[in-house]
């Protein structure tokens, strides 16, 4: 039999924001060995339900399978794959960068170019922020990879499918 294809999926899950949910849900992820990559739980439009985003490396037999597990875990209350051509995506990173009097304005070019911001400034270093998409984050980390990364912290992903339709459960 030919091994599948891994590529990258996000997954949108709809949860009741009850303790011990996102445990649940991490913890079916560690039994089966799948491979996470990111998992964010945010509040919804609808009080006491949560939007887990999930991204998944995985081939489309294993997508099947998680998406299956998700659903049996009760608290669930909607899984949904998204596709990444109809889906708006995005991520945060902050990163601090080595930047002196002697070139901090190539710096700030730099950062500007990728429509982020500098979000403090200290005598050796400052700190950007930049929100967007995978390519564009590590886009703008090879630009200041030269100046010299001193830390970096990105979140996961948070994504919606784009268009008028919802997978909110009514109020």
């Amino acid at each position: 039999m030919a091994e599948q294809e891994i590529t990258r999926h996000t997954l949108s899950v709809l949860v009741e924001d009850i303790e011990g949910i996102i445990s649940r849900v991490a913890g079916m992820f560690t039994r089966r060995g799948y491979n996470l990559i990111s998992l964010v739980s945010a509040r919804t439009e609808v009080k006491g339900i949560n939007r887990l985003t999930i991204v998944i490396d995985a081939s489309d037999v294993i997508i099947e399978q998680v998406t299956k597990q998700l659903n049996k875990i009760i608290p669930v209350i909607k899984v949904v794959e998204l596709d990444e051509s109809t889906t708006v995506a995005r991520a945060i990173m902050l990163v601090k960068v080595a930047a002196d009097n002697s070139n901090r304005p190539q710096v700030v070019d730099a950062v500007n170019i990728f429509r982020a911001r500098i979000v403090d400034v200290a005598q050796e270093s400052v700190v950007v922020e930049a929100t967007g998409t995978p390519g564009k984050l590590k886009a703008l980390l090879a630009v200041l990879e030269p100046f010299g990364i001193k830390e970096l912290v990105q979140s996961g992903h948070v994504a919606l499918a784009r268009g008028p339709k919802s997978m909110a459960p009514t109020k």
